[in-house]
């Protein structure tokens, strides 16, 4: 018999399935995904800051049954091997021998923002597939605004859909997300999600066409090709009984992993600077 052809949508293969730690204490799951400035530049792994630190990002209080606050990070990847998919576990520290946080946040926002960046050194058995946030001015111009779909793709209460493939929950765009502004970059989507979806990236993802503006004007592309555009990482819902959820805008994505390339590159620059002073 014949094998069937297996594909895979891109956004599928960018998830990532993350489980928050304590010692060998499984706290939580949850989602994040690559991003990279373009194709030359470094990644950074992105999910959203409560679940590194096991804290609401309102309230404050631990999010763990267990009141356990995560002290490492096991992060699945997906290995180049053949058959594929097959997957690596990364387990990271979450802090630093002097009681400090490894992961990074925003420059400004700080913790009042639910995303965080963790630096990490790939090595050839991982398959990396970032969202490149320079070069989406190079894909298709989707024009994605209220009662357009959005899909949340991630991990709901832990499952799977094939081996640590995601989920995608699709849902609707809740607002104008022109209104988004450096003070509030945030906008909501209504979408069923659920417990375990925080940190995963939202995509507008069209099979077939999709609306653009060009010109100031609306036109209809065709194409035979499906499109994704990257809008932001799902932090979570904006209380137990709605369906409405918070995400954040690929604009501050953006800020935070610039900023953890920064610090990445601050660190090797220190590290070089020991090694030559020991000489």
């Amino acid at each position: 018999m014949k094998k069937p052809l297996l594909h895979f949508e891109k956004p599928t293969l960018q998830a990532l399935y993350v489980e928050m730690c304590f010692g060998d204490t499984v706290l939580a799951s949850g989602t994040a995904f690559l991003v990279a400035a373009n194709r030359e530049s470094d990644c950074v792994v992105i999910t959203a800051r409560h679940n590194v630190t096991g804290l609401d990002a309102t309230t404050g209080k631990c999010l763990s049954k267990n009141a356990g606050i995560p002290d490492h990070i096991s992060i699945h990847f997906i290995k180049n091997s053949d058959p594929f998919p097959e997957w690596h576990v990364v387990k990271l520290p979450l802090f630093k021998p002097d009681g400090s946080q490894w992961w990074v946040e925003h420059p400004v926002l700080k913790d009042k923002a639910d995303v965080v960046a963790i630096n990490l050194k790939w090595g050839n058995d991982v398959f990396c597939l970032p969202f490149y946030l320079e070069q989406q001015a190079e894909e298709p111009d989707i024009f994605v605004g209220p009662g357009d779909t959005v899909s949340v793709i991630g991990y709901p209460f832990g499952l799977f859909s094939s081996g640590k493939l995601p989920i995608w929950a699709t849902g609707f765009v809740a607002q104008e997300i022109g209104l988004v502004t450096a003070e509030k970059p945030t906008f909501l989507i209504d979408c069923r999600t659920r417990q375990g979806q925080s940190g995963a990236a939202v995509v507008a993802y069209r099979p077939g066409g999709y609306r653009a503006v060009k010109d100031g004007k609306f036109q209809s592309v065709m194409s035979g090709n499906p499109a994704t555009k990257f809008l932001g990482l799902y932090s979570g819902r904006v209380n137990k009984d709605s369906d409405l959820g918070y995400v954040w805008h690929s604009s501050l994505i953006a800020e935070i992993a610039a900023e953890a390339i920064n610090v990445k590159r601050a660190a090797e620059k220190r590290a070089g600077g020991f090694r030559n002073a020991s000489k």
